[in-house]
Order: C-alpha cells, then sequence, then structure tokens
C-alpha cells in the first residue's frame, strides 16, 4: 500500500500542485546529472577541500565565535590528515545539496545522512560512523510533569500501528519519505505525509513539535534525545526503524577520496577522540542546553560575542564589514579581554603596551579601549597599503598581514615578487614570496631589508580569518 501524500498548499510546502511535487520526490522522473569529474588528486592540488553542511546543533555552528559540531570536528581533523584546508557550504535544502555535490560545488555532504538504496543510485557514501534508529517526535500533555508513566503513555502513540491516518511532517528530499512508505505498507494502513518547506531542518520541526505548531515529525534518535533534553516536553521513544547506517555522500565517481575516507573513518571510530567528539555532542546534555540557550550561538540569535557592538562600530571606521573586523578578534584572543600572549600582546586586539600608548589605549584589558587602538592601528596600515594596493580586498589581505607579522616583513616580499617579475598587487603572488623569506636565498636577498621572517605565519593568519570571516557570512544574517 503506498503511503497517501498530503501536500498543504497553504501552511507548509507552499507547492504550486501535487504532481509537481511528486514528480521531485519520484527517484524514476529525476532528470540525470552530470557528476564532474574531480577526485582526491585534483582536491589536494588545489589544497582545499570543500564541505557542504547544514547549520544544525549537531554538524555544525557558531558558538561564542568558535564554529563547532560533530561533522565540523571530524572533517577538521581528516582535512588536516591530508594537509589540505577546509571550505564549509552550508545548505539548508537537501535536494539542492545533491546536486551541489555532483556538479562540484563541493566535495562532501556531510549531513546526518542515512544511507538508503535510492540514494545509492545518485550518489555514493563513505562507510559509517554511527548506527541509529529513526524515532516518532510527539509532544507529551501539557501537565505531564504531574501525571504517572502510564498516564503520560496512555495519551501518546506508542505503537508504530497508531500512525495510520495521522500526518507526520517530514523533511522534504529526505530519507523519511521512503522510511515512511515502507511502514505504510509494513502496518497496513495510510499515513499522512506532509513534506516540510525545502530549508526547514529536522531540528525546526522538532522544534514546531515542542512548540506545538505540529503534531508529529521523525528524526535520528541521536537527534531527537539532544533535543529532547532542551524540550523536555517532546517523546521520542518509539522507534519507526531498525538500526540505519549515518554516512558522508561523495560523488560517484570519486573513488580515490572514498577510499581515503573511509581508511580514515575506520581508524578514526577506534580512538578515544571520536568517542570524546561524539559524547560532546551526542551524549553531553548539559553542554547542548547550554548551547542551545545561550545568547552567542548563531542557532538562537545574530550575535558572536559580547563585545559586537563595539566591532561593529570600529568596523564602520574601517570600512569593513563588521564580521571580518570580529573574525579578526577571534583569531586574535577568542573574545578573551585579558589575554596575553608569550610576546606580552594584550587584551581582544592583542596590542603591546607601545602600540597601545601611541593610538590612545591606557588600559589594554579595556575592551573598549583596546578595539578603538586596534582599529586606529589598522586605518594606519590601510594608508600605507592604499598606494600599493588599489583593490580594497586585495588590500585588506595586505593589511592583516602586516598586523601580525609587520609591514616590514610584507613590504620585503612585495619587492621580492616585483624582483621575480610576479604580481606585487596580487596576494597570490606576495604570499608566496613571504613564505619563502624563511629561505636563506631569500632572506639574504639584498631587496629583503628585514631578513628572516616565518612566513607560514603571516600567510595562514590572513587565510584563518577570510575563512571564519566566511563562516560568520553564512551563518550570521545581520
Amino acid at each position: 500500500m503506498r503511503i497517501l501524500l498530503c501536500f498543504l498548499l497553504c501552511v507548509f510546502a507552499g507547492c504550486g500542485s501535487t504532481s509537481s511535487d511528486s514528480k521531485a520526490i519520484d527517484k524514476n522522473k529525476r532528470v540525470a546529472e552530470e557528476v564532474v569529474d574531480f577526485d582526491l588528486d585534483k582536491i589536494m592540488a588545489r589544497g582545499l577541500l570543500k564541505v557542504i553542511i547544514e547549520n544544525s546543533s549537531t554538524s555544525y555552528f557558531i558558538y561564542k565565535g568558535q564554529p563547532m559540531g560533530y561533522d565540523y570536528e571530524l572533517l577538521r581533523r581528516y582535512a588536516r590528515s591530508i594537509g589540505v584546508r577546509l571550505q564549509f557550504i552550508i545548505s539548508q535544502d537537501l535536494e539542492e545539496s545533491f546536486r551541489k555535490l555532483n556538479s562540484g560545488e563541493g566535495d562532501i555532504l556531510a549531513y546526518n545522512l542515512t544511507v538508503t538504496k535510492e540514494r545509492k543510485e545518485r550518489i555514493a557514501f563513505t562507510h559509517y560512523h554511527n548506527l541509529v534508529r529513526l524515532v516518532l517526535i510527539q509532544r507529551k500533555p501539557e501537565n505531564w510533569y504531574q501525571m504517572k508513566l502510564h498516564e503520560i503513555e496512555d495519551q501518546l502513540l506508542t505503537n508504530p500501528v497508531d500512525l495510520i491516518g495521522k500526518e507526520v511532517v517530514v523533511r522534504k528530499g529526505s530519507s523519511y519519505i521512503s522510511r515512511l512508505e515502507n511502514l505504510s505498507d509494513e502496518i497496513g494502513g495510510d499515513i499522512v505525509l506532509v513534506p516540510a518547506f525545502a530549508e526547514q531542518t529536522t531540528e525546526n520541526l522538532i522544534h514546531e513539535v515542542a512548540t506545538g505548531k505540529i503534531q508529529y515529525t521523525v528524526a535520528e534518535e541521536n537527534v531527537a534525545l539532544l533535543n529532547a533534553t532542551y524540550f523536555p516536553i517532546l517523546d521520542v521513544s518509539t522507534a519507526i526503524s531498525l538500526p540505519q547506517q549515518i554516512a558522508w555522500g561523495l560523488r560517484k565517481n570519486g573513488s580515490q577520496l572514498q577510499k581515503s575516507l573511509n581508511l580514515w573513518i575506520d581508524g578514526m571510530r577506534k580512538t578515544a577522540d571520536y568517542n570524546v567528539i561524539y559524547n560532546r555532542y551526542f551524549k553531553n546534555t548539559k553542554t547542548y542546553t547550554l548551547l542551545a540557550q545561550s545568547d552567542f550561538s548563531n542557532l538562537n540569535s545574530n550575535t558572536i560575542s559580547p563585545y559586537d557592538e563595539q566591532i561593529k562600530a570600529a568596523s564602520h571606521k574601517l570600512g569593513w564589514d563588521w564580521k571580518l573586523l570580529a573574525a579578526m578578534v577571534f583569531k586574535e584572543s577568542q573574545f578573551k579581554p585579558k589575554a596575553k600572549s608569550w610576546a606580552g600582546a594584550v587584551g581582544l586586539m592583542q596590542l603591546v603596551p607601545d602600540t597601545g600608548e601611541l593610538y590612545g589605549a591606557k588600559d589594554l584589558t579595556n575592551p573598549a579601549q583596546n578595539i578603538n587602538a586596534g582599529v586606529k592601528y589598522l586605518l594606519w596600515l590601510d594608508k600605507l597599503w592604499t598606494k600599493r594596493i588599489p583593490d580594497k580586498k586585495e588590500r585588506i589581505k595586505f593589511v592583516l598581514a602586516s598586523y601580525n607579522v609587520g609591514q616590514g616583513h610584507v613590504i620585503d616580499a612585495v619587492k621580492l615578487t616585483e624582483k621575480y617579475h610576479g604580481d606585487a598587487a596580487s596576494w597570490n603572488d606576495v604570499s608566496e614570496y613571504l613564505l619563502k623569506k624563511s629561505e636563506p636565498n631569500y632572506f639574504n636577498d639584498p631587496v629583503a631589508e628585514f631578513g628572516y621572517c616565518r612566513g607560514a605565519e603571516p600567510v595562514n593568519y590572513v587565510a584563518d580569518i577570510l575563512s571564519l570571516f566566511d563562516q560568520y557570512s553564512q551563518m550570521i544574517s545581520v
């Protein structure tokens, strides 16, 4: 018996007709996709691994300026193991994410993906890194905390058969659809399936059950249990499947990347480090509640740090996006106003006392004074580089590098770039010679007035800030 598909035009999907949405989930009517040929060898040559991921409390989010998440932490370790940088591409629409993977916009689809036969016709999967059941998410009675357990259970669906005739709202394009289709056959009755908006995540729907906007949804048990710690009114005890494999998605022609990831996953799952990561996001309920309630989690707000207002005001003077300056402050001090480096730099923007005094900061541990002094120094550096680097986006990279290592070393790298016929207005070219300033042939060159420089530090500094800025920009909407 096929499941009854119920498309609610005005309430949920906003679709034009039931037939068009039926096609969207019918694998036989899906237009064939071209799959780009871009395997691990090309990823290594590019030096960048692109990951398509969702913004959720388990996969990837920002907390007090720091990117976090189960998938984020695992992928960061994998990227480090093969010596490439990471770029995260946030996509909340599952169908769009599959297209982005096959078109080459990303190399790994790092959702909480269930491995299914239908999906394996379209993409490849890594070895599983988790096994979980699907469970029904439903709301307990309002006065559940005053009731006995059997009284609560009497008002809940405790058997999948009870779903016959009930509306279950599920994430569009998810594997929950096929599971509920099979369950409908198994229980001998129609379940009314309501696809949600394309960009509504599983966690969005869980929250809608908790607040009474919808009656039922389904989710992986680990995600459901985690959300139930924050919303105790939820019941997540009714299983609707056997344990299923959770894995990352890859292009079907990416055999090199698949082999590399499989070897890494098989080894990683045996380590204590993996257990620590898994427990942090799926077992430590106190941590989850803290993150869910925090004003500094992008899951709840557009606030990055307690100093956002000062950073916004200061960035206006610079002409920078405030999230770029916030990324720089995080890189310098992790938003710790009393941070102090081994070299004596102090405060949010890690200024040495002489520089702080020069730009008007009497107390470098004072957030406002520190930020204002740091921005005045950045303005000075920006003016220094304006004639050499007219393009503003490029100039920001030179300013950041100068802030980190001193303008003298960066000027040396510019001169070396000019001497060896590179583009001295391009950070890509100049950064190569900044890296070479750790080699005797280059730091002893007559044009290099400031001598030896550990160039990897400022080059990575610029890359880290720009990467974090990109992550902030995708997750913070103001």
